[in-house]
């Protein structure tokens, strides 16, 4: 059984297309697994899976949703279980400038964050948009809740009360882009989110990634992402990287 668990978790397995919200298809949908285990002198269990599924209900509406977990276990002790859902609603996504609603749920074990949730709204510009590379930019506002497992902080003004709830604005900038006449594909999303009503209070992320095509199905990915928040619990660290390498076998 570990073998067959170690084999599984080993391989990362990608069931996947480019999701892009003005796409002409009316359903797309991508999968992601990875993971490692390692038993004997030191037990190590990691694993990762993330979907992404865009659907058009209406001619002129598209629903993306956005879903990850993450279990990190060493010497059966939980380093990581995080659930994040990330869910938007376009109107007229072909069009330069199109509005969006959205909707975010999230738990993180290490952060101590029991449940945070963000709903809010905005704008999606598009810079360029062309067939093998797209950049955009969108401005939105979300009114946050968070419920913390404890109530110390770094920043003390916060304590003793484990719920944090504010007004942000976000800026988001994504892109991708076939560059070397499509021997490289790069791929990049980052956001800035402030609160509105303490400067002392916000988050940013950013997440780069590369793919080079072996064939016309697989691509070899790197993927690099840097995430900083500037509340967390006493005596946590405020910034957090991952780098990871994997293939991605898609069905384009």
């Amino acid at each position: 059984m570990k073998k067959l668990l170690f084999y599984f978790l080993l391989v990362p397995v990608f069931v996947s297309a480019q999701i892009n919200e003005s796409d002409s298809l009316k359903l797309k949908a991508n999968l992601s697994l990875t993971g490692f285990y390692q038993s004997g002198n030191v037990e190590t269990l990691i694993f990762r899976a993330n979907s992404e599924v865009t659907y058009k209900p209406w001619e002129k509406w598209v629903f993306k949703t956005k879903n990850s977990y993450v279990l990190q276990e060493f010497g059966k002790t939980k380093a990581d279980e995080d659930i994040l859902s990330l869910n938007f609603l376009y109107l007229n996504p072909d069009r330069k400038i199109y509005p969006f609603v959205l909707g975010f749920v999230s738990t993180n074990f290490r952060r101590e964050i029991d449940i945070r949730s963000l709903f809010g709204a905005g704008l999606t510009f598009k810079i360029f948009d062309e067939k093998k590379k797209w950049l955009k930019m969108s401005l939105s506002s979300e009114y946050e809740q968070t419920k913390f497992a404890n109530s110390t902080f770094n920043i003390s003004e916060y304590n003793s009360n484990n719920r944090i709830n504010t007004l942000r604005g976000t800026i988001w900038i994504n892109g991708k882009y076939h560059v070397f006449k499509d021997k490289v594909i790069l791929k990049h999303e980052s956001f800035y989110q402030p609160s509105l009503e303490a400067s002392n209070n916000y988050r940013w992320q950013a997440d780069v990634s590369l793919e080079l095509p072996v064939w016309k199905f697989l691509n070899f990915k790197v993927n690099y992402r840097y995430t900083s928040e500037s509340i967390v619990i006493e005596n946590q660290k405020q910034d957090d990287q991952f780098l990871t390498f994997g293939f991605t076998i898609k069905n384009y």
